[in-house]
């Protein structure tokens, strides 16, 4: 039986994994959609991950929402060739995105987090829908590009959240085992305390009066050179992961 590349992925993960999906033909495209799966049907789901299994020395640097648009963090991803992920919230943003545009001119990916940042976990299916594929939409016709990757608000999620976002085309529901507080610590959800390697990294938006974006990040970065890891790019190392996984390696 013939296994797309996502639900392999699910194999390759140590953590939350559910499956694999792939696009519906029309969800995130604007044409005709095909009807969402039963209550139940938990095939074609996507993985959920906080961490990926990697032997290269990389750690995945992610950031929520959209609200710090500090103009020293471009020049930082440019000048340090920072592949980042930028999960954003359209509300959030606002009219902002003409900055996210220049991010991602230097290399930043920009991916799904919601249209409201609205706490998905037992919303209905027609609501949860609405928020992850309106905010596909809100990209596409912004950048042109469909992400592939979605974080819930809050890092909540149930079984609906995973069907919603297989129908708007995401291939993983991306969490994070570290989080950089306001003063610069870490913070685990699971596991030892201490970077290592494949951890996904969430940098929040900061509050009014705390270092600013650059300079959290700057000092993320001196740690991750500390221990002997750099900064990788997400997307592609999950995809690495799949392909590892469907050809037997």
């Amino acid at each position: 039986m013939r296994r797309t590349a996502a639900a392999v992925l699910c194999a390759a993960l140590l953590t939350g994994c559910a499956g694999g999906a792939g696009e519906r033909p029309g969800a995130a495209d604007g044409r005709a959609q095909d009807p969402p799966r039963a209550v139940g049907d938990t095939r074609g789901l996507p993985p959920v991950v906080d961490h990926v299994p990697t032997r290269e020395p990389v750690v995945f640097l992610t950031y929520d929402d959209g609200a710090e648009r500090d103009p020293r963090f471009i020049d930082l991803v440019r000048e340090r060739r920072l592949p980042v992920s930028m999960f954003l919230t359209d509300s959030v943003v606002g009219p902002g995105y003409g900055h996210f545009a220049r991010l991602r001119a230097v290399g930043a990916s920009l991916q799904n987090h919601t249209l409201d940042h609205a706490a998905l976990r037992g919303l209905p299916y027609a609501g949860q829908r609405a928020e992850i594929c309106g905010q596909q939409h809100k990209l596409r016709s912004r950048f042109g590009v469909t992400p592939r990757l979605f974080r819930p608000p809050y890092g909540t999620y149930d079984t609906t959240t995973l069907r919603a976002a297989a129908d708007c085309g995401i291939t993983a529901v991306v969490l994070w085992r570290a989080s950089l507080g306001a003063d610069g610590e870490l913070t685990y959800t699971r596991g030892a305390r201490g970077l290592r390697a494949g951890d996904i990294v969430s940098v929040p938006s900061g509050d009014t009066g705390s270092p600013t974006l650059s300079e959290r990040t700057g000092r993320l970065l001196r740690e991750i050179g500390e221990r002997g890891l750099r900064v990788g790019r997400l997307e592609d190392h999950l995809e690495r992961a799949s392909v590892r996984r469907a050809v037997g390696n």
